[in-house]
């Protein structure tokens, strides 16, 4: 995926590897190309996630003006993330092919204009297409954590991509935060109801806009340059096409259980913030701002419990190897399942606040220690296992909106409680994933150097 003729570590400001990529993290630093690539990674994501939780936060406003049922609203949530399903999936190989800065920057130029297109909806249908498309925003998420693993090294790799992720993820939170505020103070100003939550939207399309813009004109896709002025690559896995690249990385089942991994971590993540702040102004009676307020502080725990998950991960890997990787990521899930429990069982507003806040810490951390493991699965196809995980995360966000929060089948908080259940089940195969390196759980490394395969291979593998 890297050309072989990388620059001397003379001509970085930060420490470099072999292959250019740093070996330490300093995010208050802007140093090209690595700490810039960083912060163009983290707020281009970030205003996509911003754009696409624009609308919960405004949806006991939006369900009066366009008379949506209960019915209407979860199958508009469900539709948000099956567009992110298959965009996430194939953003991964684009982003091996092509690169994350034109991956990222062309995503969020095609769908600025859905974000301002939510101005228009007038029915329940629209409503949901809208939502359907804003959902291939969190494609964006892939570039992401792929652009990190080209500029980050393998003993900071976790931290990189946690950091990334979680200072991204908080545009989630600043929206449920931002947008009762501006509809608030818009409102004041004599604009009916009806004009003024649509009036507002007009913000988030015109931040997606610039941060693609400054993506394109100010990032790198690698320490050596962009993905198109790369020399003509001599390892056979940087010839590979589209369909090699995409299927290898589909067979390789450590990918498939990462990603159920991450629809039990960042999928419930995604459903919370999808029905957090409805559940505290239905069941608890608050008010508009202060039920935003509230799911804000789900959503911008992650500016430091991602990370945390990832500096975990990365620590767990400094003492244990992989095997601490693994054991940090089934623990970490496993106490967010159990307190996602907890959550649909307390009746009072102050307790469901804080169990809420716990929540949100292990739930986000474990996300982190997820993308801890993934850039050790395969480099042919780090893109594509990238993908598939990331992908993951909406069909967990779907499958939750469906089974627990979909019509009135359940009470929120009922659908709450057994959405932690599952969450704790589906962490359970994290157990069963093997590398010949560095073993598993439960199992030693028997790895052979001299009856390795390619596909055992992972980004230390060439470094």
């Amino acid at each position: 995926m890297e050309p072989s003729n990388f620059p001397r570590k003379r001509f970085f400001s930060l420490p470099v590897d072999s292959v250019g990529k740093a070996t330490e993290f300093r995010p208050l630093s802007i140093s090209s190309p690595q700490m810039l690539a960083f912060h163009l990674a983290w707020l281009s994501l970030f205003s996509c996630f911003f754009s696409t939780f624009s609308i919960p936060p405004l949806l006991p406003v939006i369900r009066r003006d366009l008379h949506l049922t209960n019915t209407d609203v979860g199958t508009a949530g469900i539709a948000a993330f099956i567009g992110s399903i298959f965009s996430r999936v194939f953003m991964g190989p684009v982003c091996d092919l092509l690169g994350p800065r034109v991956a990222s920057s062309t995503l969020s130029f095609l769908t600025a204009p859905v974000v301002l297109a939510t101005a228009f909806v007038s029915s329940p249908t629209s409503f949901i297409v809208v939502r359907f498309l804003l959902g291939f925003c969190l494609a964006n998420f892939v570039a992401n954590q792929f652009w990190m693993s080209c500029m980050f090294s393998s003993n900071i790799v976790g931290l990189a991509n946690g950091v990334a992720a979680g200072w991204a993820n908080v545009g989630a939170g600043v929206a449920q935060l931002v947008m009762p505020s501006l509809f608030s103070l818009v409102n004041s100003l004599n604009v009916p109801e009806s004009r003024a939550w649509r009036i507002i939207f007009v913000v988030p399309a015109i931040f997606q806009v610039v941060t693609a813009i400054l993506v394109l004109a100010y990032g790198q896709d690698l320490p050596s340059g962009n993905f198109r002025d790369r020399q003509q690559p001599s390892h056979k896995l940087q010839k590979e096409n589209f369909a090699t690249v995409f299927f290898h990385g589909l067979l390789n089942y450590r990918g498939w259980i990462l990603a159920l991994a991450y629809g039990f971590s960042f999928g419930v993540e995604m459903t919370t913030d999808n029905i957090i702040a409805v559940y505290f102004y239905d069941r608890f009676g608050v008010s508009l701002e202060v039920a935003g307020t509230i799911a804000a502080c789900f959503g911008m725990a992650n500016l430091f419990s991602r990370p945390i998950g990832g500096i975990f991960s990365d620590k767990m890997a400094e003492r244990f190897g992989m095997r601490g990787r693994l054991w940090g990521l089934w623990a970490v899930q496993t106490a967010a399942g159990v307190l996602c429990v907890v959550l649909g069982r307390v009746n009072s507003l102050w307790g469901s606040v804080a169990v809420m806040c716990l929540f949100s810490v292990f739930v986000q951390a474990a996300s982190g220690l997820t993308f801890g493991v993934v850039p050790f699965v395969s480099q042919r196809s780090l893109g594509m296992i990238a993908g598939m995980t990331g992908s993951g995360g909406t069909v967990g966000a779907v499958v939750n909106q469906m089974l627990f929060f979909s019509g009135d089948k359940f009470s929120k908080q009922t659908g709450i409680s057994l959405m932690g259940v599952t969450m704790i089940a589906c962490t359970l195969p994290v157990t069963s994933i093997y590398f010949p390196q560095w073993g598993g759980m439960f199992c030693f490394p028997s790895f052979d150097p001299s009856t390795a395969r390619e596909d055992d291979y992972s980004l230390l593998g060439w470094e």
